[in-house]
């Protein structure tokens, strides 16, 4: 199990203001600002989510686990309304498994940031 994840990012206070609007619907918070790193509280108040400023970073992967497509949704039209470009509209990734419904957003530094949900519909 994961405690925490830091991505690297060029920009951190650009970063910190995408990151912001773009997992509120998740229940995260800015909860550590500082001025080389940021850490965003999840819903239970625990700084899972971190940003470091870097010179330089390589893109990387991260998936946020939700509990309903209906969050989903409001991840990919947050995190379009911050900025991010549409790396994969919500819907159905059958070849992941039959219920798996997520959304994955491209961020400044080309970050692939998705949200899933693994339920079926209810």
């Amino acid at each position: 199990m994961l405690d925490h994840v830091i991505v690297g990012v060029t920009d951190l206070k650009r970063s910190m203001t995408f990151f912001e609007a773009a997992l509120e619907p998740l229940g995260y918070s800015v909860g550590f600002p500082g001025e080389r790193e940021v850490g965003f509280n999840n819903a239970q108040g625990y700084p899972d989510f971190w940003i470091r400023s870097e010179d330089s970073v390589a893109p990387v992967h991260v998936a946020f686990k939700v509990e309903t497509r209906a969050l989903v949704d409001a991840f990919y039209a947050a995190a379009i309304a911050a900025g991010a470009s549409g790396n994969g509209a919500p819907g159905l990734r059958p070849h992941y498994h039959e219920a798996y419904y997520a959304a994955f957003v491209l961020d400044a530094d080309g970050h692939n940031i998705e949200a899933v949900c693994g339920e079926p519909e209810s």
